[in-house]
């Protein structure tokens, strides 16, 4: 009885923290929009990556880690994905396109994932996965239709190629993940170490207006350093550590829905109604592809 109780606990921590995590990566949407009002997209992105690698790093040596980089090669590549590509053109994307539109376009990662495993990893698309695609794609058709030319329509392939990136990430890291000596946060810390040296370098050649270091921008800047680079991830690593994999997936799903809606709220987005049916299009999949997921691990 008392390990129940104990592992009813366990389980409604963990639920919590992915809640939590949810939360502050939904919301995050919100924020990065309104930092960008007071600065451009790749030095926003330098500058609250750096010091998150710093903490990170940090928190590599304290819990004792073996801090020397391993698997070089692959790894610079994950920084390049996850987070020279994977930070900097969301918020590319952002600074001409919607909050809650852009974070839906880079949640279609899930569907460019199980594309790229099938010529990469040999895992074949299989039975109602190709529903989900086929969801995915009418979706994404949709609102690349609504949005023909101009600003808006860059915006929007900037965030598919951020899910691209994303799911390229996951491809690489499933590859690493063979590895005996895989450790998540030392790969984690190097791969950022990694990919802020391109952001910095190009937040420095690229011409852009001076920032403006106003209450609202370093507010942004300090949610996404500690709340969202250090904290959510922290929790992430504490969910995936204790809960299963399809769960935890069907659970960060959430993060999207959570953007679309703080966003609706606080800068009153509202999209077309080809746009919303492109999205709900786009979210009926990826709910589909977290049920078999979730399936999945259950049945293993």
């Amino acid at each position: 009885m008392c390990a129940e109780r104990n592992s009813d606990t366990s389980t409604g921590k963990t639920i919590i923290a992915l809640a939590v995590m949810c939360l502050i990566w939904g919301y995050n949407w919100v924020v990065m929009k309104e930092g960008l009002r007071f600065c451009d997209p790749f030095v926003f992105a330098a500058i609250r990556v750096f010091p998150a690698t710093i903490i990170l790093f940090g928190i590599l040596l304290w819990r004792r880690k073996d801090w020397r980089p391993r698997q070089v090669g692959w790894t610079v590549l994950l920084g390049i994905l996850s987070t020279t590509i994977g930070y900097g053109f969301p918020l590319w994307a952002l600074a001409g396109g919607t909050a809650g539109k852009t974070a839906i376009l880079l949640y279609t990662m899930p569907f460019w994932t199980i594309i790229l495993a099938w010529p990469i990893l040999g895992e074949r698309i299989r039975g109602i996965e190709w529903l989900a695609v086929v969801l995915a794609f009418a979706g994404l058709a949709m609102i690349m239709a609504d949005n023909t030319a101009g600003a808006n329509l860059w915006a929007s392939i900037l965030a598919v190629i951020s899910g691209i990136s994303w799911a390229g990430s996951a491809i690489v890291t499933r590859i690493m993940r063979r590895s005996p000596d895989f450790d998540v946060l030392s790969v984690t810390t190097w791969q950022m170490v990694y990919g802020v040296g391109p952001l910095v370098l190009i937040g420095i050649l690229v011409p852009s207006a001076p920032v403006q270091w106003t209450p609202v921008f370093i507010a942004a800047l300090l949610y996404n350093i500690f709340l969202v680079s250090v904290v959510a991830l922290l929790l992430w690593f504490y969910v995936l550590e204790r809960l299963e994999a399809g769960m935890a997936t069907m659970g960060m799903l959430v993060t999207p829905v959570l953007a679309l809606i703080s966003a609706r709220i606080q800068l009153g987005e509202v999209t077309s109604s080809l746009e919303s049916l492109g999205i709900i299009l786009i979210l009926s999949g990826i709910g589909l592809l977290g049920s078999i997921a979730f399936l999945r691990n259950r049945r293993a």
